[in-house]
């Protein structure tokens, strides 16, 4: 069984770069510390992928997973899903949703649910998802935030 995990990050830049980065998937290899390497599969007729092939190898666990992604019209909420079971995962279904805070900065609020193919203790795996979680919220802000205005 999934539990879903939710964690929050303030970042320093408007909704839109927030979105930019994180729909900018080419370049994750730049800022993703775990990502070997990545594929856009298929696209939507407006650019945003729509399919993406993800080879990670986060040292105690290395995967090769297709997610299938979803946006919503103004890029507050980008979702997606796991396409087909992977040698690691069952299922994976997550979100950013980015919220302006009013001041510039954006509140980006991250939900993972994860249902893992091999067994690992409850207290394990809760302790993998915030680890897993903290990472990619630090590393998205120190991207967007390092990126010049436009």
């Amino acid at each position: 069984m999934a539990d879903t995990s939710t964690q929050s990050i303030q970042v320093h830049a408007p909704v839109d770069r927030v979105a930019a980065v994180i729909c900018d998937f080419p370049r994750y290899p730049e800022w993703v510390d775990a990502i070997e390497q990545i594929e856009v599969l298929e696209e939507y007729e407006d650019g945003y992928a729509a399919r993406v092939r993800f080879v990670i190898d986060a040292g105690v666990m290395a995967d090769d997973y297709t997610l299938e992604y979803a946006y919503a019209d103004d890029l507050t909420r980008i979702e997606w899903h796991l396409v087909e079971p992977s040698k690691t995962q069952k299922s994976q279904q997550g979100s950013y949703d980015l919220a302006d805070a009013g001041d510039g900065t954006t509140t980006v609020t991250y939900s993972l649910e994860v249902e893992l193919s091999i067994g690992m203790l409850g207290m394990f795996r809760r302790k993998a998802e915030k680890i897993i979680m903290d990472t990619a919220l630090k590393q998205l802000k120190r991207r967007v935030e390092s990126l010049p205005a436009s």
